[in-house]
């Protein structure tokens, strides 16, 4: 029985053909659109050195924070000074050197932290990552693991997963490289690995029937690329940012060396109302399906000005996943799949004494959207548009 539910768990290439079609439905009238909007400027302003680091703990796949979504809805509003603060960052390079970045923000509208988004309220599930029957389905198929959008997905050295989000650089969970107060074991010697078939096990002529073929586990490996800087903004660390500090669990990579594969462009999150039939998505590699590349997608829950809560099935490893949607970008003119949050992972959340559990994902906001442009291009004028 076991072995049957796995099995269906397999997604079939023209399950996936048909799946994606309705998630897109690009017939509809009433098309998702991304909205057009200007996004704020984020430049550093003042470079210092710190002490280097002490790599201490193995990284935490799970994450524990007191502070709920109502929490999160009553917090007070950030000043300039606090969004300045937790924007701020450290890079870590791969020589252990370790500096703090101050940063100015220019053209943000305060009062937009006023609009609550246009969310539904979600009800809250508990037990496991796991939500009643596993909604996850595990990728088959050479055409499909080694081709966009599921050839954008990677592993990190530490356990997590991470999303590719230019030549050179890739999206991930902070959590996976800092515990909020100290970098992990393997941060500063940290890998990218990009799924692909064993050499000796490659398709033979390339024939189509070929590729539709799912290998084994144990017939795919890793290609690993170094990291040679990690930027982790300082809102994700503790004594720094407290409850807040979910807020800012994101950081990104870059390697040493390009990759060959296409990326994923950055967009700002919309409400869950704006998201196609209101569901997000995501592929990641899961712990308990060890050399496959998982995919998910589920139905948006609550939310708040930074985060997004959800319900879609998960197990550790999954967290760093870069979640995406699919909308039509009016000033292209075509179909455009964008990075909005990365997937936090699962949080058990203490509310007085009766624990409760979500799985969550931090929105890619027009201020953390600038923050992250700026790190990939190096100026902010090819990041006024979200």
């Amino acid at each position: 029985m076991a072995s049957f539910l796995y099995q269906a768990r397999l997604l079939h290439p023209i399950q996936l053909v048909l799946l994606l079609l309705l998630c897109a439905r690009p017939g509809s009238p009433d098309r998702p659109q991304w909205p057009l909007q200007r996004v704020p400027v984020v430049l550093p302003q003042q470079i210092e050195e710190r002490p280097p680091p002490h790599f201490l703990g193995p990284a935490q796949l799970e994450v524990t924070s007191s502070c709920g979504p109502e929490c999160h809805k009553h917090a007070p509003t950030p000043s300039y000074w606090d969004l300045r603060r937790f924007l701020s960052y450290e890079t870590l390079h791969s020589d252990g050197q370790l500096t703090e970045t101050v940063v100015g923000i220019y053209g943000f509208d305060p009062n937009s932290f006023r609009k609550s988004p246009a969310a539904e309220q979600g009800r809250s599930r508990a037990k496991r990552q796991i939500f009643g029957h596993d909604g996850r389905f595990s990728i088959v198929g050479l055409d499909f693991l080694q081709n966009y959008p599921f050839s954008t997905a990677v592993k990190l050295s530490t356990g997590c997963s991470g999303t590719l989000v230019g030549d050179k650089h890739v999206l991930t969970a902070a959590h996976c490289v800092h515990d909020g107060k100290n970098y992990v074991k393997g941060a500063q010697r940290l890998r990218v690995g990009f799924l692909k078939p064993r050499q000796k096990d490659s398709l033979v002529n390339g024939s189509s029937s070929a590729k539709s073929k799912s290998p084994p586990a144990d017939k795919m490996k890793f290609q690993w690329i170094r990291v040679k800087r990690t930027h982790v903004p300082k809102g994700w660390i503790k004594g720094n940012a407290n409850d807040i500090g979910m807020d800012y669990d994101y950081a990104l990579l870059e390697l040493k060396k390009a990759h060959k594969r296409r990326h994923m462009k950055l967009g700002v999150s919309p409400s869950a109302k704006q998201l196609p039939g209101s569901r997000v998505q995501f592929s990641g590699f899961d712990n308990d399906r060890p050399g496959q590349l998982v995919y998910r997608f589920c139905r948006a829950g609550d939310e708040t000005y930074d985060l997004l809560y959800q319900h879609c099935d998960a197990q550790p490893g999954a967290s760093g996943s870069g979640v995406y949607a699919r909308m039509w970008d009016r000033k292209r003119r075509r179909w455009e799949r964008k990075v909005i949050g990365v997937f936090s992972g699962h949080q058990w959340v203490d509310l007085n004494g009766a624990p409760q559990e979500f799985n969550v994902a931090v929105r890619i906001t027009p201020l953390k959207y600038a923050q992250i442009c700026y790190w990939i291009k190096g100026n902010y004028v090819d990041c006024r548009d979200g």
